[in-house]
């Protein structure tokens, strides 16, 4: 369905369960208002919370993940459309995005951008300066290797506490765990 079909049948009165599956920090970026947010990682185990008597539309970045989820999604939900294009889609046809945050790169593509950035000081230090600096690039292979088979990543970890990632107004965690265990008990 085209993002001018989508339009069109909710101005007649079609009202769907409008779902975006991307992850929590790209949604919070900027998202088609009125959807909600179930990340496709955590599709499987929310397939149950989706009311089958409502018309579900999924949407993503270009429309790929919402395919992903379609698929996970059909033995649950039988009434799925997915929005063509996704949320670039809709922003290219100028309608409005809710944004809850100011744009930011998800974990996922910091921690994407990071261990290509070392894997290539890696190789170009190993060439240029020294043959041990293999060992580096091993390292960084075998954190991948650990982050794929146990769904923890370090890199992932690192990133989402870096400053950037914070919330402006939020007090970095220690403060806040120091404020509440220093509050006196009611």
């Amino acid at each position: 369905m085209t993002v001018q079909e989508f339009r069109r049948a909710c101005r007649e009165g079609w009202r769907p369960h409008l779902v975006d599956v991307r992850s929590a920090t790209e949604f919070a970026a900027g998202h088609i208002p009125g959807a909600a947010n179930i990340p496709l990682t955590e599709m499987d185990a929310r397939c149950r919370d989706l009311n089958r008597g409502i018309p579900l539309v999924l949407v993503s970045q270009n429309g790929a993940r919402a395919e992903l989820a379609h698929k996970m999604l059909s033995r649950c939900h039988g009434n799925i459309t997915l929005i063509a294009g996704g949320t670039v889609a809709w922003e290219n046809a100028g309608l409005p995005i809710v944004a809850s945050q100011t744009s930011r790169w998800s974990l996922e593509r910091q921690a994407r951008l990071s261990v290509g950035a070392l894997l290539l000081m890696a190789v170009l230090l190993t060439v240029f300066v020294h043959p041990g600096f293999v060992y580096l690039a091993g390292l960084v292979g075998s954190g991948l290797v650990f982050a794929g088979l146990t769904d923890v990543c370090f890199m992932g970890v690192l990133m989402g506490r870096m400053p950037w990632n914070g919330s402006p107004c939020a007090p970095p965690l220690e403060d806040a765990q120091r404020e509440e265990a220093e509050a006196p008990v009611a």
